[in-house]
């Protein structure tokens, strides 16, 4: 041991266990602190950090406890302790190695333990700095090949700073990028202990870089549950090349807001959407999907098809099974032949044979039988209808097509498909009703451009196209939810991940375009149980937490109640940031996500002031807390100012409005601005 490491000897080692040491103090201490030869250092603080020297390396401790045992017995008989004559004791758990030469790094886990009597050091703040890696927060850009960075003089984050530690006065706590955001992340606390405002301060330190380079790469999409995140994120957009965008989801269909094609969802998400149970009504909606692209195909064989299957499903009319009237059976025929026309099977095929359509049949009675002779060469054998392509189609498209999917289940022998069918249909036409749908029920306006899969997914992850070449536009972009309910926030939030999560897998090359999904309240759409709405979002995000790393996807999740959410996404989270936690529910779902952190951090959890946190994972080499740095502006999540707002003179007006549209939403809730 050098010199200068006994001048900062502090005590000795007296008891050595596998996740436990004690440290006996030197005699002559006052307080737990210790006057080194560069500073005062207060090394009983919860929480601070001790050096004991084991061969070229430290061994990093915590101190988790302190105590006191009096070893003179009562000074003079009045039962006052003699803090000259006790023994101080330090209780430790050893968390990781730091070399000694100052070029290699520090390292999680022990791997040599001190033997008794070993020295315990306070630590210097080059060591901390080492421990943390918050030396360098900040480097120059590498030249790429034989590209020199412009200007020459730009440099990047290599570390970003989200606060002041409370262990350590005055010490910025930074998170390492890569680790931070190359991860999946979750923020979890009570309400009101300031997970919204941490998020916002990470998103605006990170955009609020000074010079150049600005974090232009990056895409963060915010799913807003609580329309919360726009006024402390909007004054982020400047002249920087930084760019948000906000868009907002109602329900409604009206000019401005956020609207999401119908065909755009995929088939499993019309199957859970219409919950279509698998032995009957699965195949028939699969069919009726399929349906909406195949009168939309100019092909030959298309061709084929198509008069295959109307000449089916016109036999099936007549046959005079399915109970209904020989009109309504007829007007079948007659809405199939004039919805999709072909050169021979059209609406003049039944006047060439006599067609009354008022009675529902053919002048003279025989012509029927013609009639159909000339439809059944149109049957093919061994037919395979096509697979939903998902190209343009109305609500009403969609509803004929279920119709002549049953018809063509009926033609097969399946005698008994409608009635199996009719709670799917119920669905059907409830969702094709419900206001909240507006959103969903794209229909297109006169002289309005067919909008593309490709144009809505360059909106959703701020791109524009510019030269033949996509450039960023926006670096974040909200999706403000807070006016809809569960339901809908569930299906948005699944097929908008899914969106994301397609397009970075079959994206070359891979993993160049990092996405993060910031899902506030997640708790609301993620899970553990089941969802009990049509649409179970948990499912996608489950698989994004699993693979989307691979693929440049990552999570960002905000919650208040862990123990809610689903167990297989947190499992996959690399860093967490705890803020106050009391339920003993979520206290113990943190537990179990994270052994490898001391019982002694935990315990800090319910106390936690408003704005301070534990950060730990991947990002950070050890468990810190820290006091979360200052968001400005705030979001738009500040508590109630009950005094203001309860005691005032008499005839005050209220401070809130009721929205004209809150009335007619059917939730009989008012919706304050």
């Amino acid at each position: 041991m050098s010199r200068d490491d006994r001048k900062r000897a502090i005590g000795k080692i007296v008891s050595v266990a596998a996740d436990r040491f004690v440290v006996e103090m030197h005699a002559g201490t006052d307080n737990f602190t210790v006057v080194g030869f560069d500073d005062v250092h207060y090394v009983a603080r919860l929480g601070s950090f001790l050096m004991v020297p084991v061969q070229s390396e430290y061994v990093v401790v915590e101190v988790v406890g302190l105590r006191e045992r009096d070893i003179g017995g009562p000074s003079q008989g009045d039962g006052i302790l003699d803090k000259a004559s006790s023994a101080k004791y330090l209780d430790v758990v050893p968390v990781g190695m730091l070399p000694q030469d100052r070029l290699a790094k520090f390292r999680f886990g022990v791997s040599v333990f001190p033997s008794l009597y070993a020295d315990a050091l306070y630590a210097l703040d080059v060591e901390l700095d080492r421990v943390f890696e918050t030396d360098a927060p900040v480097e120059g850009v590498p030249v790429v090949g034989e590209v020199a960075a412009t200007p020459p003089d730009a440099t990047r984050y290599r570390a970003l700073t989200i606060g002041k530690s409370v262990v350590f006065k005055g010490y910025d706590v930074k998170v390492r990028i890569d680790d931070f955001f190359g991860g999946h992340t979750a923020v979890l606390g009570n309400t009101g202990s300031g997970k919204s405002c941490t998020v916002s301060s990470v998103l605006q330190s990170l955009f609020a870089k000074p010079d150049e380079h600005h974090a232009r790469g990056a895409t963060f999409v915010v799913f807003d549950v609580n329309g919360e995140y726009t006024q402390a994120l909007s004054p982020l957009a400047n002249d920087a090349g930084i760019g948000v965008a906000r868009v907002v989801l109602d329900g409604t269909a009206n000019e401005g807001r956020f609207r999401l094609p119908h065909w755009f969802l995929e088939q499993s998400e019309w199957e859970l959407l219409l919950q279509a149970s698998e032995r009957t009504q699965l195949p028939v909606l699969r069919t009726a999907l399929g349906l909406t692209g195949l009168f939309r195909q100019n092909s030959v064989r298309g061709l084929e098809i198509r008069e295959h299957f109307i000449a089916t499903c016109i036999i099936e009319c007549f046959r005079g099974a399915d109970g209904d009237s020989p009109v309504s059976k007829f007007q079948r025929v007659v809405s199939l032949l004039q919805k999709y026309p072909t050169k021979d099977l059209s609406t003049s095929l039944l006047q060439k044979y006599g067609a009354n359509y008022q009675y529902g049949n053919f002048q003279p009675s025989t012509n029927l039988e013609k009639f159909l002779d000339e439809v059944r060469v149109k049957l093919r054998e061994d037919v395979e209808l096509p697979a939903y392509d998902r190209s343009p189609f109305t609500f009403g498209d969609l509803e004929e097509c279920l119709d002549f999917a049953i018809l063509y289940e009926e033609a097969h022998g399946n005698r008994q498909i409608r009635d199996y069918c009719s709670q799917m249909m119920t669905r059907f036409k409830s969702l094709k009703e419900r206001p909240e749908y507006q959103f969903l029920r794209y229909e297109l306006r006169p002289a309005e451009q067919e909008p593309s899969l490709v144009g809505f997914l360059e909106t959703l992850l701020g791109l524009a196209s510019a030269n033949s070449q996509l450039v960023k536009q926006n670096q974040i972009i909200i999706v403000d939810m807070n006016s809809v309910e569960d339901e809908v926030v569930e299906l948005v939030a699944s097929v908008l991940a899914r969106m994301a999560f397609r397009l970075l897998r079959q994206a070359e090359p891979r993993n160049r375009f990092p996405v993060h999904l910031l899902l506030e309240e997640a708790h609301r759409y993620i899970a553990e149980s089941p969802s009990r709405y049509a649409i179970d979002a948990s499912r996608i995000y489950e698989r994004i937490a699993k693979e989307g790393r691979k693929y440049g996807l990552f999570l960002l999740v905000a919650s208040q109640r862990p123990s809610e959410l689903s167990k297989t996404v947190l499992s996959q989270c690399s860093n967490f940031v705890i803020h106050r936690i009391q339920n003993p529910d979520d206290l113990s779902q943190i537990r179990q996500m994270t052994p490898f952190i001391s019982e002694a951090v935990l315990k800090r959890l319910p106390s936690l002031p408003k704005q301070h946190a534990l950060v730990f994972g991947t990002s950070v080499n050890l468990p810190t807390t820290f006091r979360v740095r200052d968001a400005v502006p705030l979001p738009k999540s500040d508590d109630a100012k009950i005094l203001d707002l309860w005691f005032h003179e008499q005839g005050r007006a209220a401070q809130v409005t009721i929205a004209a549209a809150a009335g007619d939403a059917g939730s009989g809730g008012a919706e304050p601005r």
